[in-house]
């Protein structure tokens, strides 16, 4: 299978460390583990093309440099007009394409319209009401011209594939006489690379007997190395909160230290682990700074995607307190990373968040915005390891059935009436 992978938003660096990276990474190393031959089309490669992506062949379209907003709109739509030729010479330079999949842009228009004029089948993945997100967070100028954009996109894609139900609301009012094309399809986890295990397990790199089995007098000398690297979680003298995102206002930070700092006078050992980076970083350690629990807050900064999975094992639950937002869209990749990694999850009932915890059984939802729910929730948890691990335990069953990325992938392409062969090895339970 020949694959054309269409990214135009200069705002998402392919091989890049934001969540639209990682989720750009995602379908690409599930495209190249069924064997596909790979081709990406992006205005942004990002950094370091990771070692498993290494057979990607990426094609960067350029953005003339600009000074206005309205000249860098005019600039991407451009760009975009290109992109009509590079899949064009891709689909001619190997034979022929079997499929374009386009991470939906605010600009992009003509990956979708060539593989309709040339009967390829298309998947346009949303993430994001685009045209109200950029009016609304940042500048646009020519609305009129984005949403001519992004119904041209929808109409001519063979399938839709929307993050939630309000995007994928918002997709079908777009979506012109066939508005069944497009799908609810919530994002979704590497079950392979995020385990219930740290990947730390020296043992992996150990020789082996003729039975597959560590020697035992080698087995016996690294018990304790092991034993240290699978740190059992203790209870409440050892309790660790995991929060993973962007520090940004719409994550409910503020929620988040103040529910620690109620927790902390109930569970004196807890800490509060935040991973990522963002605006909000000083006003949040600021905050923890004037309720007296610094000390027990630990910010790890932004990390690259192969080092979550080893901070993901130094927590005992994850959050995420999001506040009450209207038109609640996301699929927060943090939530589904959580799952796979067997954590207990804490998340505030909002939008989609209710679905993917089972409506509590594969996690506890609280009200947004309620610092005393989420201590609350919190403080149960520290002291009911049992609760955590049954919790933990149907999380990561969740995380392997309903959304691991090879799931996702497939099923976004079986929309399209494109079948997508069965990767090498199983994923681990």
């Amino acid at each position: 299978m020949r694959v054309a992978y269409v990214s135009s938003d200069p705002g998402v660096p392919v091989f890049g460390r934001k969540g639209s990276s990682v989720h750009v990474q995602a379908v690409l190393r599930e495209l190249v583990r069924a064997g596909a031959e790979v081709h990406v089309v992006t205005t942004r490669p990002g950094g370091d093309v990771p070692a498993d992506l290494t057979g990607v062949v990426v094609h960067r379209v350029p953005v003339a440099p600009t000074g206005t907003t309205a000249q860098r709109e005019a600039a991407l739509r451009e760009a975009d007009a290109q992109v009509t030729g590079v899949i064009a010479a891709i689909d001619a330079g190997g034979g022929d394409l079997d499929l374009v999949y386009e991470r939906y842009s605010l600009w992009g228009t003509a990956a979708t319209a060539w593989a309709c004029d040339a009967g390829v089948p298309s998947v346009l993945e949303v993430n994001a009401p685009l045209v109200a997100e950029q009016r609304t967070h940042r500048e646009l100028v020519d609305e009129a011209a984005a949403e001519r954009c992004a119904r041209a996109a929808i109409g001519a894609a063979t399938a839709v594939v929307a993050v939630s139900g309000p995007v994928a609301a918002w997709a079908a009012e777009r979506a012109g006489e066939h508005p069944e094309k497009v799908h609810v399809l919530a994002n979704g986890v590497d079950t392979s690379r995020i385990t219930t295990q740290p990947s730390t397990d020296v043992s992996r790199a150990l020789p082996r007997s003729s039975r597959g089995r560590i020697p035992p007098e080698v087995e016996g000398a690294l018990a304790p190395v092991n034993a240290s690297a699978r740190r059992p979680r203790q209870g409440a003298a050892e309790f660790t909160v995991l929060f993973v995102g962007t520090l940004k206002p719409w994550h409910g930070l503020d929620v988040l230290v103040d529910a620690f700092a109620e927790m902390r006078g109930r569970v004196p050992g807890a800490r509060l682990l935040l991973v990522g980076d963002g605006p909000e970083r000083e006003a949040v350690l600021g905050r923890a700074r004037a309720l007296g629990v610094v000390d027990g807050v630990e910010s790890a900064g932004a990390v690259v995607p192969a080092d979550v999975p080893a901070l993901l094992h130094r927590a005992d639950v994850a959050v995420a307190p999001y506040p009450p937002l209207d038109g609640f869209y996301f699929s927060p990749l943090k939530v589904y990373e959580y799952l796979a990694a067997g954590l207990p999850v804490v998340a505030s009932a909002v939008g989609e968040l209710p679905d993917a915890l089972e409506h509590g059984a594969a996690g506890v939802l609280v009200p947004p915005g309620d610092a005393a729910a989420l201590a609350d929730a919190l403080v149960d948890l520290a002291h009911d390891p049992a609760r955590r691990e049954s919790l933990g335990a149907r999380a990561r069953e969740v995380a392997v059935e309903r959304h691991d990325w090879s799931v996702v992938v497939r099923r976004a392409l079986g929309y399209a009436g494109v079948s997508m062969a069965e990767p090498a090895g199983a994923r681990h339970g």
